[in-house]
This record gives C-alpha cells, sequence and structure tokens, in this order.
C-alpha cells in the first residue's frame, strides 16, 4: 500500500463522495434491486432474467413451484452483504427437492419459508418489510471454474466520474457458501485495470496466493471480456445516475458480461486486494470531463495500470539511451520514430506535429487537458492515448504532447513505461 492517507476510510467514502454524488433518487435503484433490473432492461444492459418476484404473502401461494428450473437464486430486493441469498445450483433426485451451492438438500417448503422471512424483513437493509425475487443462474465461465468453489464468481467494478477506477475479482469458496461475499469468506483477488490481469489476492484481509485447498494460483492469470466488463460498469452506473458506485459484474459463457447489481455504497476491502489506494484514485479523476463510457475506460488504463510482479514478467529486455519506436496511429498501423529513453521525466512525451499526423490528436483520443511547469513556464497541454513497440514489447499509456522542433527525438519514454526493461546507458 502507497501513503495511509491516500487510503479511503469509511467517513472519508460517506461524506466526500455517496453524500456529494449519489443523490437519493439513484439510491434507490442500487438499493432495491428489484428497481435496479427494470432500470438496466430499459437500457438494454445484459442482466439474469428474473423468474419471479414476491411482493405480497399471497404471492407465495399462488405461485407454482413446479415451475422452477433446474437451478437459480433467491434474493431479498433490498439484502446487504450477501445475507439472506440462496444459491440454487442443480435438481436432487426426487421432484421438488434441489441442492444448494453449499451442498445442502432442500425442498420447495424450504424455498417457500425463507421468502417468507424475506417478505417479513429478516434481510432488509433497512430492517422493514421487503421484497423477494427468483433470478436464473449463471454458470461459471470455463476459464474460472478452477479457481471458484460451486458458486459464480463476479467482478467487483467501482466507477466513479464515469471512469472505473478500481477493480477486483470475488471468488467463492466453501467457507462463504458458494457465495461472492468477501465478509463470508469469499476470496476477494485485485486486478490490474490496464489488462485485466489479477495481480493480489485476500482471504479475509490476510494475502493468500493459492485458492485454498487447490493449486490454482490467484496471481497472473487474464479475466475474459475485460474490456466489455469495464464499458458495461461504466454504462451501468451512467444510467442509475450514480456518481460513485460499485458494479457487480458476472460473465456468461454464451452471452458474456451481465450487470448482476449495482451498489451505492461499495465496500473499502478493494483496496487491500489491489495493494492499492482509492483516495488517491477518486481524486486524480474528479472533475475531468468524460463523455463517453469508452472514454473513462481509456482514462482509467492511462492512469491506473498497475506494474505486475516481476516473476510474472517471461524476459527483461535491455534496451540503449536511444531506441528506435513502432508508434501506432489511429487506424493502428505502426510508424517508426527514433525515441529517448528517460528515467528523469516521469510521463512518455510526443511531438506535437508528430501526434497531429498520425491522428491522435483527435477529439476522441484527448484523455484531458492540464497545465504541466516546463523550462518554458506554465503551459497547458493534451494528454493523449498512445500505443507503442518498445524492444519488441507493446506499451500502451497515456502522454503528454509538447513541441518537440529542432530536437533529435520526437518521443520521450518516461519511467511510468520502462516496467520490466533493463537501461545499460
Amino acid at each position: 500500500m502507497a501513503k495511509i492517507s491516500s487510503v479511503l476510510g469509511l467517513n472519508a467514502r460517506n461524506y466526500l463522495y455517496i453524500h456529494r454524488y449519489n443523490l437519493p433518487r439513484a439510491k434507490r435503484f442500487a438499493d432495491e434491486k428489484i428497481l435496479g433490473k427494470k432500470l438496466l432492461v430499459k437500457h438494454h444492459l445484459p442482466t439474469p432474467k428474473p423468474v419471479a418476484v414476491f411482493r405480497h404473502f399471497k404471492d407465495v401461494e399462488r405461485f407454482f413451484w413446479e415451475r422452477l428450473p433446474a437451478s437459480f437464486v433467491v434474493k431479498p430486493n433490498q439484502g446487504y452483504g450477501g445475507e439472506g441469498i440462496w444459491i440454487i445450483k442443480k435438481r436432487a433426485k426426487y421432484a421438488g427437492e434441489w441442492f444448494r451451492a453449499d451442498g445442502v438438500k432442500i425442498n420447495w417448503e424450504e424455498i417457500k419459508l425463507h421468502i417468507l422471512d424475506i417478505l417479513e424483513g429478516q434481510y432488509s437493509l433497512h430492517d422493514v418489510p421487503d421484497f423477494a425475487f427468483i433470478e436464473e443462474r449463471i454458470p461459471v465461465h470455463k476459464k474460472l471454474r478452477k479457481y471458484t468453489y460451486r458458486g459464480t464468481p463476479d467482478i467487483r467494478v467501482v466507477v466513479f466520474n464515469k471512469v472505473p477506477v478500481i477493480a477486483e475479482l470475488r471468488l467463492p469458496t466453501k467457507e462463504s457458501g458458494g457465495r461472492a461475499n468477501l465478509h463470508q469468506g469469499a476470496i476477494g483477488v485485485g486486478v490490474d485495470i490496464a489488462s485485466g490481469v489479477t495481480t493480489n489476492a485476500i482471504l479475509y484481509d490476510e494475502p493468500i496466493k493459492f485458492v485454498p485447498g487447490k493449486e490454482a494460483k490467484l496471481v497472473g492469470f487474464s479475466i475474459p471480456s475485460w474490456e466489455e466488463i469495464l464499458i458495461l460498469a461504466v454504462r451501468a452506473a451512467q444510467v442509475s445516475g450514480l456518481g460513485f458506485s460499485g458494479v457487480d459484474i458476472v460473465i456468461d459463457p454464451d452471452r458474456g458480461p451481465m450487470v448482476l447489481e449495482l451498489n451505492s455504497r461499495p465496500g473499502l476491502a478493494i483496496q487491500l486486494a489491489n495493494l492499492a489506494p482509492l483516495k488517491r484514485r477518486l481524486e486524480r479523476v474528479e472533475g475531468l470531463k468524460v463523455d463517453s463510457a469508452e472514454k473513462g475506460v481509456r482514462i482509467a488504463q492511462a492512469l491506473f495500470s498497475k506494474t505486475l510482479p516481476s516473476r510474472l514478467a517471461k524476459d527483461r529486455k535491455v534496451i540503449g539511451l536511444f531506441e528506435e519506436v513502432k508508434v501506432e496511429d489511429r487506424r493502428g498501423e505502426r510508424h517508426k520514430v527514433l525515441a529517448k529513453i528517460d528515467t528523469g521525466a516521469d510521463r512518455t512525451s510526443i511531438d506535437r506535429y508528430l501526434a497531429r499526423s498520425l491522428g491522435l490528436l483527435d477529439k476522441k483520443n484527448i484523455l484531458f487537458k492540464r497545465y504541466y511547469k516546463s523550462a518554458l513556464g506554465r503551459e497547458k497541454r493534451e494528454l493523449i492515448g498512445l500505443t507503442f513497440y518498445l524492444a519488441k514489447r507493446k506499451v500502451r499509456t497515456s502522454a503528454s504532447v509538447s513541441s518537440r522542433v529542432g530536437l533529435r527525438t520526437k518521443i520521450i519514454v518516461g519511467r511510468r513505461d520502462l516496467k520490466g526493461f533493463i537501461l545499460k546507458p
């Protein structure tokens, strides 16, 4: 973790972000799951299909329990922290019986009693009578099966100002009863925003390297459909009106990413899972003008790319003070350019004329504009998305734009983009 002052605490989260950026109307879409699902469907965002909704006790008596599918999920409408959720994995031998994800055999009478408990408010966020609903259960994606116990893992993405600032994969365990809730015993795995590669893992706030009882390593694997997940998370936050939110997403093997639910009060353990404080990330994107989900994702990938452990790098490339790089233009074509490797510069910089000739100053590629101090004083520069190849290794980053007329090189590669390289002076 970085400085303790950069860690987001509970009071700061509530006052600086939830209170200021989440209006009561928007919070309803997160607190009331049925309402949130209707909103997602209205805006054509994928979400698990509902099977039944129970608003009154008479609805329980009238429902045809024989019509329940082989697998499904029972949820309270205003539940919190996974309380009251029953994950039904498959049918048992006899009609009217099923196995839950934790291995317990139940029948429709027990499901009925559980729904009645939900209606009485036993699992309600505000301790008041509630609604209950049943929705389809999303099967586990084949690339995630070896990391999870029975239940379906989900990805929590924290979105602020239309930018996905931090994310974690939540893996059900035997202890969590197949549910993906950290405080119930699920594993939290930090994910690099730029690449979708896992970077660190915790169980009850303690670091772990392997799935308990298995040899599956938790660090260094890629989550499928990563960019789709980030874009979907931002769009879900947009339609809800939540300025600061946690969006939970599952990956259907056939249909791809789907929004499981919205959260107006995302938990803070995600900082431990990522070994990254959240407060500094939020401050960096606060006030930026972000006009689309795609742009929000590009900003996140440029600002929050995390250094992966060195053991994940297959080799370290040796480079000199001057290297020929291949820069991608807006069409993806590569152009050879001489670059200076400058460890004294924090960020990579590109000549304005070169950036314009490659189409990189297109409005859609400008992440934002800021003032920088230079030898000429304080000047306003654009920060753009930039992809280049250095020593045959692809580097995707953000670069400042400045005039380099009369200088030997049109690109300076800063130290942010030199991780995994060895510089030979």
